[in-house]
């Protein structure tokens, strides 16, 4: 489903145009994934291998080819486990995330160095990035670089995801104006030219600057959006920063670098910082769950895995409603900005053609409440429309009608 912005606003005529968030760039689709991403030895791969132990098996997706450095993992989420314990369901289905890993990048991907191109090509086709960072000296571990600078390590990576974005911008306005005579040969081609030629301009401009396009926000009109949304840009992906620590840094919770990096992030936009410590999750994925969990509580330290797959699926503006009742208690994975007839379109084409109307209770008061009778005796359980906007953790029962259009 295409979110097409500038319609939306046009509507609105004597509205102010609002300023849409983050959430606004990138494909409006449930299938987004995040890739894994770092220079060579910085812990990216020990990550993804955790994550894989954590992956749902292959056999639960038929006739669906996955590719061998994706993975899919269940997204940790109390609520779907509270309304599983309440309805005792015969099958269960949680939301789940892809992750890819990456290769590891080095500097002078944009022209082609190391495995630059196919680098740049596999970061192309996911919607998140996660950015790994090494903060931890460890002689054994050689650093492309030949030394450990988490800060000068994502400086590079930016700068050759910024570099690559200006080359297609700049291809892109060499292709348009080699097409100028074509598209000027009608009023209506002549303004969608000029408009589209105006917003490739702004975006080369800002990124000869030095910034991303995720961070332009308060500049970007609903029009340069949509066309940013049909060039899927790198520096247009929203980004969240993993921090390998070691497990002694990790345990203490201090790390020499950790004040530099904050200061480079919010210096950038911003974002979701985690520190784990890779070390860690694989001792922990090579003991038992009974073992990994004492090693645990005696060391007074949790996996960061949790945390790291629920931040991703937040990164890519996914959200959840759920279905409950006693056959299945189901996560359904939608795209932030979904209306509730899109949401119904995702259990079936049929729920969102002939929508009539979402039921919805919000997770937290059918918590409080205790049960979907109580929710109704309060007078909390809710009659959405076409028009409704669906929220994170909303419980909803969607009523339709498909009639079947008859033969003449």
């Amino acid at each position: 489903a295409r979110c097409d912005l500038s319609r939306k606003m046009a509507a609105k005529k004597k509205a102010v145009e609002e300023k849409p968030g983050p959430w606004a760039l990138g494909r409006f689709s449930t299938a987004l994934k995040i890739g894994i991403v770092g220079m060579p030895n910085v812990g990216k791969s020990t990550l993804y291998n955790a994550l894989t132990k954590c992956a749902i098996p292959a056999e639960n997706f038929p006739f669906c080819t996955i590719d061998p450095n994706t993975t899919r993992v269940n997204v940790p989420d109390e609520r779907f486990d509270w309304l599983v314990a309440q309805n005792n369901p015969k099958s269960v289905v949680q939301a789940y995330m892809e992750v890819v890993d990456i290769a590891g990048l080095v500097k002078g991907a944009a022209d082609g160095e190391g495995l630059g191109n196919a680098f740049l090509s596999h970061i192309k086709s996911v919607d998140g990035i996660v950015h790994v960072m090494r903060a931890f000296d460890d002689p054994e571990v050689v650093h492309v670089e030949s030394r450990v600078d988490p800060v000068g390590d994502i400086e590079i990576i930016t700068e050759e995801l910024r570099i690559k974005d200006l080359e297609f911008m700049e291809n892109k306005l060499a292709a348009m104006n080699k097409d100028r005579t074509r598209a000027n040969s009608t009023p209506l081609g002549k303004k969608e030219w000029e408009a589209e030629v105006s917003t490739i301009e702004k975006i080369i401009a800002w990124l000869k600057e030095g910034k991303e396009v995720r961070n332009g926000m308060d500049i970007w009109s609903a029009k340069d959006i949509d066309k940013l949304n049909e060039y899927m840009l790198l520096t247009a992906k929203p980004v969240m920063y993993l921090i390998n620590l070691s497990e002694a840094d990790y345990k203490r919770k201090k790390n020499k670098y950790l004040a530099r990096i904050n200061e480079w992030v919010q210096a950038h936009g911003g974002g979701p910082m985690i520190p784990f410590s890779g070390a860690l999750e694989q001792k922990l994925q090579e003991l038992g769950e009974e073992e990994a969990a004492a090693y645990c509580e005696r060391e007074a330290v949790i996996s960061a895995l949790p945390k790291i797959i629920k931040s991703g699926y937040a990164l890519v503006h996914l959200i959840c409603f759920f279905t409950a009742g006693p056959d299945e208690v189901r996560a359904w994975t939608i795209r932030k900005g979904y209306k509730a007839p899109q949401a119904a379109g995702t259990i079936h084409t049929d729920f969102e053609q002939g929508f009539i109307c979402a039921e919805v209770m919000a997770f937290d008061v059918l918590k409080e409440l205790g049960t979907e009778a109580e929710v109704k005796k309060a007078g909390k359980y809710r009659q959405e429309g076409k028009g409704y906007t669906m929220i994170d953790g909303d419980v909803v029962f969607f009523k339709f009608n498909v009639t079947t259009k008859s033969k003449k």
